[in-house]
């Protein structure tokens, strides 16, 4: 092991499958006296950890609030990726609220955005008082929990009222200063996205390792191993390539791969070598037959099948073989293999978070730990006890028939060829049906790259672009905007916090301009000015919404506020497009990325699902699309399919509303709270039909 850190660790284990994580998860985060560390790439509250008994239907938030009111001691600290809003329809939408308002005081939740643009925190680790630490390929999120079996179909796979698909992964289990520097990572990582300092706990005695998990290998040497980007004045970290690259070169008789994708470059180009030796490793991989989600199959599952082909074409020598695992009675599902795992002949192996993809290779913050035997027979007795686990579990038969198996044939790809086919198999990959073609800009350097990319290549790629003119001029030009719009906002600013201008901003003055409007002979152009002033200085669009509506009555309020929200959208929306991306991004601040990423789909239907999404303010959304040069025609189009059933619903109940809001009894809230849950059903409804057409008209 080369540069990066290796550390003495007291006990290791290999947890395969969901169950068996995340019970051993809980039993250590019980045993916790100061200190939990959760960080993930995603992480949901409404996730059972312990499943063998249905009684027990206790929520990852309800666990982590619980063990803080009973050790006032514990404080727990989660951090999760501030994710794309591409992700937002399969994940926890309000983590925030479940983690952050919902739980104890000393349950300490932040979102973490500290990464290039298009990168993701990417790591998955658990670490409980710098004693014990959970590294690998699980995060604590929902459709992740299964059994070894991976059954068709199985009760307790099922999150949030949906059930999923089987589902593979692992988990490396550690103990003593391993634990101890992966504590430091995590903390480091919190303070780099919150700016707060954890101090390191102070725990004597022993975390109790839980007592129906084997100690795989006693006292062990294990390496840390890491992919963190160039960013915000840190230095690019690519451990983690460097480890494969080595260890693919070392192999003699044969490489184990586990993995979720296959896109690396540089990955490929090391396993080409190894199958070019005329005495080279076989090579097994175990990857799922397909790439999960219509997004991952156009993007990934593209670059797989070229880099598949690469490969195969490589294989002179026959000793490659690329395999799927089958269950019998599966049907439309898969079993999702999950699992970053490298086994080299029985001296080398990493377990971690990190793809075999040009992402996790440098792109990504990826987290690994690492073995080496070193010509020690116990650390090669536990790698090779792992891969016959392994392997058995997908052959569904028993470490030891793999075994004896291997030792009879000599061989990894026999030890899988041999084995009697039943309800467990490992199937070879089928070959791609579709041809992959190239782009223009290779789709490796923006779906799957190995650096951060430039804010505007990206743009460009998207099609967002614009002919650029002379650099002086541009800078000139952008420097007058910028200082035009900053001192119109502090001069807006100012009156906000020196004027009634705040107070008129409350309901019950909204109630009064509007009934004062309504008797105006004038009272169309003046809302319909309100609204283009109101959208472009960030007045909540729901607030001038719910005025029209309760001041102009269902009919003539359902036309006004449609019309002036479309009004006062494009006014911000032909703002955005004059100050141009670089101002917007400056004041759009980290929402720039989200909506940019949402938005780069481009048609009405995108649009319309940003509206029905809590993605941004109003009014950044308008500039946002002005900057990123969506057509004006989509823009109005989508704004307008977004925005009519909020306020169909608000005109048709808006007598109840205003009753509730002027005379707040107890009949008249009741109706409005009723009123309210029609509101969300119906933008519930609208955004579930929009993302159908979405996704249908992507693929």
């Amino acid at each position: 092991m080369n540069c990066w850190k290796v550390t003495p660790a007291r006990n290791v284990a290999f947890l395969i499958d969901g169950e068996n994580y995340f019970r051993a998860v809980a039993e250590a985060c019980e045993a916790a006296r100061q200190a939990i560390y959760i960080i993930g790439w995603d992480i949901d509250s409404r996730i059972r950890l312990c499943r063998d008994e249905p009684s027990n239907d206790e929520r990852l938030g309800a666990f982590v609030d619980r063990l803080a009111h009973q050790n006032p001691d514990l404080h727990i600290h989660i951090l999760e990726w501030d994710f794309a809003m591409l992700y937002s329809l399969e994940r926890e939408s309000l983590p925030l609220l479940s983690f952050g308002w919902k739980t104890h005081e000393r349950v300490h939740f932040a979102l973490d955005d500290n990464h290039p643009v298009g990168a993701s925190h990417h790591q998955k680790i658990v670490v409980v008082d710098d004693q014990i630490a959970f590294v690998g390929g699980f995060d604590l999120a929902s459709c992740r929990w299964d059994t070894a079996k991976h059954a068709p179909h199985h009760p307790e796979r099922c999150d949030d009222g949906k059930s999923y698909g089987p589902f593979h992964d692992v988990q490396m289990m550690v103990g003593g200063q391993t634990a101890s520097f992966l504590g430091d990572l995590a903390r480091r990582r919190w303070e780099d996205a919150t700016g707060e300092h954890i101090p390191t706990p102070k725990v004597e005695g022993q975390v109790p390792w839980p007592a129906w998990i084997p100690c795989d290998l006693g006292d062990s040497r294990v390496a840390i191993l890491r992919t963190e980007p160039e960013h915000d004045n840190r230095s690019e970290v690519r451990e983690i390539e460097q480890f494969y690259l080595e260890a693919i070169a070392r192999a003699q008789s044969c490489i184990y791969i586990e993995n979720q994708y296959l896109t690396s470059h540089i990955i490929g180009a090391a396993l080409e070598k190894a199958l070019s030796k005329p005495e080279g490793p076989e090579v097994l991989m175990v990857l799922p037959l397909k790439c999960s989600g219509w997004l991952e199959q156009q993007s990934m599952g593209a670059l797989r099948q070229r880099l598949i082909e690469k490969l195969r074409k490589a294989d002179r020598h026959q000793r490659l073989k690329i395999c799927y695992p089958h269950h019998e009675g599966l049907e439309t599902e898969i079993i999702n293999v999950h699992s970053k795992v490298l086994i080299i002949d029985d001296t080398l192996l990493t377990i971690g978070s990190a793809n075999l993809s040009n992402r996790s290779m440098g792109f990504d913050t990826e987290c690994n730990l690492a073995l080496a035997a070193e010509d020690q027979t116990s650390t090669s007795d536990a790698i090779v006890t792992f891969r016959n686990r392994l392997l058995a579990e997908h052959l569904g038969t028993d470490p030891e028939c793999i075994a004896d198996r291997f030792e009879e044939t000599g061989s990894l790809l026999l030890t899988v060829d041999k084995q009697k086919r039943g309800e467990r198999s490992l199937r070879e990959l089928p070959p791609a049906t579709q041809p992959f073609s190239e782009t223009d800009l290779s789709a490796r350097e923006i779906i799957d790259p190995e650096r951060p990319i430039a804010i505007e290549l990206l743009l460009d790629y998207l099609g967002m672009g614009s002919n650029r003119e002379p650099e002086t001029v541009v800078i000139r030009k952008k420097l007058w905007r910028l200082v035009a719009v900053i001192g119109t906002l502090l001069i807006f600013a100012g009156l906000w916090k020196w004027s009634p201008l705040k107070q008129w901003l409350s309901m019950e003055h909204l109630l009064a301009a509007a009934d004062d409007i309504r008797k105006s002979p004038l009272s169309t152009p003046i809302t319909l000015a309100i609204y283009v002033v109101g959208s472009c200085f960030m007045v909540p669009i729901t607030l001038l919404i719910l005025a029209t509506v309760l001041g102009f009555g269902p009919y003539k309020g359902f036309v006004l506020a449609l019309s002036g929200s479309l009004l006062g959208g494009l006014a911000s929306y032909l703002l955005g497009r004059w100050l141009g991306r670089d101002v917007v991004r400056n004041l759009a601040g980290k929402k720039l990325n989200r909506l940019s990423r949402k938005l780069a789909q481009r048609g009405w239907l995108t649009v319309a699902v940003v509206r029905l999404l809590p993605i941004a303010p109003y009014t950044i959304v308008n500039m946002v699309a002005g900057a990123t040069h969506i057509s004006t025609r989509s823009f109005l189009l989508g704004t307008a399919v977004g925005m009519i059933p909020g306020i169909l619903t608000l005109t048709l109940f808006g007598g109840g509303l205003e009753k509730a809001l002027r005379q707040p009894d107890w009949q008249n809230v009741t109706l409005a709270a009723l009123a309210l849950g029609l509101v969300l059903l119906i933008l519930i409804v609208g955004r579930r039909w929009l993302t159908r057409r979405v996704e249908n008209h992507a693929t």
